[in-house]
């Protein structure tokens, strides 16, 4: 599986939490051992299952290649997803955008991302 860039959705005091840590630090990301990422095809679904009806939700891209090795493995309806064993340094983020909920609730992702 190969993708140019992976994306990670944050909620507010995470999103403070790893901008202060410089890394991020999700209770999910630490009781499965790695950090939960998304391709292009997969944050919106991603946004609407976990994500909906929150303000202030960032959505940060990241350059596969200014990663540690991703890990594709199958998750939600057996799709292979991009899984990282290795701390998430929120600087090699080339792209933040703060996402906010249309009138259903569900996030509007950018129109380019």
């Amino acid at each position: 599986m190969t993708a140019s860039h992976v994306y990670k959705l944050l909620r507010d005091a995470e999103w403070c939490a790893a901008e202060e840590a410089g890394v991020t630090n999700v209770p999910l990301d630490r009781e499965d051992g790695y950090v939960h990422l998304s391709t292009a095809e997969q944050v919106a679904d991603t946004a609407r299952l976990y994500f909906a009806g929150l303000e202030g939700v960032r959505l940060l891209r990241f350059p596969v290649d200014r990663l540690p090795p991703l890990k594709w493995e199958k998750s939600r309806g057996g799709k292979l997803f991009p899984h990282l064993y290795a701390p998430l340094d929120v600087i090699k983020s080339d792209a933040v955008w703060r996402l906010r909920a249309g009138a259903d609730g569900i996030l509007i992702m950018p129109e380019e991302f």
